[in-house]
């Protein structure tokens, strides 16, 4: 669109470039030839200029001046200073008036290039389908997998969807693919975590917060925050970790599911405190029923970013354990056993079987019952090696630290239990040596 000043006959052209160019009548097309050919003869190779620069030389709407070749060329061009080729001409130019419709045809020429260059500057719809159907399989079929195939398989995705970010300028598919990089943060959050490398799984959560920040999506932002949550008390910053969850359960956009999850968190921080009236209203929170409200990240991808009912269970079970309430921890334990029990076998996460069994077993030994606590480890022993992640490995430590209690230090199959728990946690695949501290320790 013309500027409201250019759109008068016979104005001054507001540069001596302008002014110069309309008394030798020439083109966009016969001015870049010409200079072109100067570049030449000065030594200056592949110096050209676009019409959208030629438009912004002529109009006045350059800061500064040109680089210094380019002033070289058009000083021989024209044989006029640089300096004053962009200065306002006097009022008595001997400058033909305005040509309307060369600036017009020059305007429709450079929004031509200028959408064509838009047009180029996309991806395939499809390619973006496909990354988020990566993102979610991952997420989904979290559970089942080692936490280090998932550390790599996500490391791989996000750095292709950050490939694909760069390469398109379409705002549309700019907003999922921030939202996609995120989600593959997040995921690599846990993964990490799960690794036991709490450093690098704070970056990465605060990275995930961060995408969607910055692309409006504050599920995601939620989901890290709860993360971030939990790897703080795992730290032994169990204050830092209510913080974290309250303020992420203030954002806005978030289904009942994140809402228990973060309930969740909450009550174990608390618990890990020794605040028990705070973690009993957490408690209770995570389990009430909701409004039915649902939001796109933990509702409609699930998987490791859903928090259903047996990983809800397992989690207010150590949040009894931390609060001394064995009777609750047992009871919800044997529940969320149940609940996982109850689905095919292929659907199962043997992590959270363990992690139940584990706490299951120190709920026992509370009440003093050693045969019950070595029952409840049988489904310990199924987790392989290379899904033994940090919350199971601790809980197993736990169960170690309960079995030296004086009641079971002389009998032999607290030896033995004592003796396998030790190896199991040893044994562990791509498990770095980073247990929670004692802080932690109930």
């Amino acid at each position: 669109m013309l500027d409201a000043e250019e759109n008068n006959m016979g104005e001054t052209p507001r540069t001596v470039l302008k002014a110069l160019v309309e008394q030798r009548h020439w083109t966009y097309r016969k001015f870049v030839e010409d200079f072109e050919a100067a570049a030449q003869r000065n030594g200056v190779k592949n110096l050209s200029v676009s019409e959208a620069q030629f438009r912004r030389w002529t109009s006045g709407k350059i800061q500064g001046l040109p680089t210094a070749d380019a002033c070289r060329v058009l000083q021989e061009m024209f044989g006029v200073d640089a300096d004053q080729l962009f200065q306002t001409p006097s009022l008595d130019t001997s400058a033909p008036t305005y040509n309307l419709e060369a600036e017009i045809d020059m305007t429709a020429r450079d929004a031509q290039n200028e959408a064509g260059a838009a047009a180029s500057a996309s991806i395939s719809d499809t390619a973006v389908e496909q990354l988020r159907d990566d993102v979610h399989r991952i997420a989904r079929r979290y559970h089942v997998l080692p936490p280090f195939e998932v550390l790599r398989a996500a490391r791989s995705l996000r750095e292709e969807i950050e490939q694909h970010r760069d390469r398109t300028q379409v705002p549309i598919q700019q907003q999922e693919l921030l939202i996609l990089a995120g989600q593959a943060c997040a995921i690599l959050s846990t993964a990490a975590f799960d690794l036991g490398s709490f450093d690098s799984a704070t970056r990465l959560a605060r990275s995930a917060a961060l995408y969607g920040e910055t692309a409006r999506f504050d599920p995601l932002r939620a989901y890290a925050g709860g993360t971030l949550a939990y790897i703080a008390y795992f730290s032994g910053r169990p204050g830092e970790a209510a913080q974290y969850a309250r303020q992420a359960a203030m954002l806005p956009g978030l289904g009942d599911v994140a809402r228990r999850r973060l309930a969740a968190i909450e009550a174990r921080a608390y618990g890990h405190l020794g605040d028990t009236s705070s973690a009993r209203r957490a408690l209770a929170i995570s389990t009430e029923a909701g409004n039915g409200s649902r939001d796109d990240l933990h509702d409609g991808i699930g998987g490791e970013f859903g928090f259903n009912e047996e990983r809800l269970a397992m989690s207010n079970g150590s949040t009894c354990l931390l609060l001394g309430d064995g009777q609750k921890a047992e009871a919800a334990a044997e529940r969320a056993l149940q609940l996982v029990s109850d689905k095919a076998p292929a659907a199962r996460s043997l992590p959270v079987v363990g992690g139940t069994a584990a706490d299951l077993a120190t709920a026992r030994l509370m009440r003093g019952d050693l045969d019950g606590a070595a029952h409840a480890l049988t489904h310990v022993w199924d987790v392989p090696s290379e899904q033994r992640a940090t919350g199971l490995l601790a809980r197993a430590r736990q169960v170690r630290r309960s079995l030296t209690d004086p009641r079971f230090r002389e009998t032999a199959l607290a030896a033995e239990l004592g003796e396998r728990l030790e190896y199991f946690t040893r044994s562990a695949q791509h498990q770095l040596d980073n247990s929670p501290v004692s802080a932690l320790e109930i």
